[in-house]
């Protein structure tokens, strides 16, 4: 088959569309003909080679596809050949074919285009296992309120959407007027964090209290102002280091606030087990689904890249130029 190879990390430039060997399907797996994969942050990182995908998993990167099952292992009864899935990976979705286990598929949502549903399953699992999974640290409560850095994000669109639906009010940091206008349309407040401070504005709009919990993509940069945002018995979970890995953590701070701190990825998790990849896609099933079904939440597609045009795909990511999902297509 064909796929994008990484060969020596780097630039854009890294990413090429060359050989790769055919996937091969465990009993417990099926094999996917690919439709399109969605482009991650992490991708970049992995590209550049700061983040290599867990032991023994593909080095081909793609965390979430979309397509059509051509194959299942022996142990598979739920699925079948021809079946049009999306699918959360560990990696290998940017390529012609990949395997994955079944328990990591989900059906496309009624009113979603093939396409269109490789944008749905990371940022989906990744907002429902960090802000309102049963095991999820940040315990977010209906009515409780939500700041989400990067909010014309895939992660912050979905998460705004969700938000929305489920009855809390969310306020997101971007980084434009244009950003700021798509994201109120979806529901949330904005702060522009290139001319607002956002401890000071996320205060204003709290009427001084601080928001209950806060989706961190930054890491170490807003450590410190974070636990400043939050109110009382505030959360923060951080899912990404764009702000940096290391950071001083204050910790008479937090004993004031008793706030909790928690930083998670969904990559590393194991396959099975009370917090694993296969009951987070079941509570997405659940959960998210039936909201993406009724037009509550919808996919927000930014662009469509061919796959061999990669490159194309990781530039526009690192401009901040988009929102919502960028996707390669086969």
């Amino acid at each position: 088959m064909k796929a994008i190879v990484v060969h020596e990390p780097g630039g854009p430039e890294a990413l090429t569309w060359d050989d790769a060997p055919d996937p091969v399907c465990a009993p417990d797996e099926v094999v996917v003909r690919i439709a399109a994969a969605g482009v991650n942050r992490a991708d970049v990182m992995q590209r550049m080679g700061h983040y290599p995908p867990p032991k023994g998993i593909t080095d081909i990167i793609g965390l979430e596809v979309s397509g059509t099952i051509t194959e299942v292992g022996g142990e598979v009864t739920e699925w079948q050949p021809g079946d049009e899935v999306c699918a959360l990976l560990a990696g290998g979705g940017y390529a012609e074919q990949v395997n994955v286990p079944a328990v990591q598929l989900l059906p496309i949502p009624h009113g979603v285009g093939l396409v269109d549903a490789a944008g749905l399953t990371e940022v989906a699992c990744t907002v429902w296992s960090n802000l309102w999974a049963p095991f999820s640290t940040s315990r977010l409560q209906e009515g409780e309120t939500l700041l989400v850095h990067g909010g014309s994000s895939g992660i912050g669109t979905m998460a705004i959407q969700i938000a929305v639906a489920k009855g809390n009010p969310v306020i997101v940091t971007v980084g434009s007027p244009e950003k700021a206008a798509y994201c109120r349309q979806l529901g949330a407040q904005t702060i522009n964090y290139r001319t607002e401070d956002f401890v000071e504005r996320s205060r204003e709009l709290t009427d001084g209290r601080g928001v209950d919990v806060i989706l961190d993509n930054m890491g170490a940069k807003y450590l410190d102002r974070n636990i400043d945002a939050v109110a009382p018995d505030g959360r923060i979970v951080t899912i990404g280091m764009q702000g940096g890995n290391t950071a001083e953590l204050k910790i008479a701070k937090m004993l004031g606030k008793r706030v909790t701190y928690t930083a998670t990825g969904l990559r590393g998790r194991p396959v099975h087990g009370p917090h694993g990849k296969a009951a987070v896609v079941a509570g997405v099933l659940e959960d998210v689904w039936p909201m993406i079904s009724s037009g509550e939440v919808k996919p927000i597609i930014d662009s469509t890249v061919p796959m061999s045009q990669a490159p194309v795909a990781h530039e526009r990511i690192e401009s901040s130029q988009h929102i919502g999902k960028i996707l390669l297509t086969n």
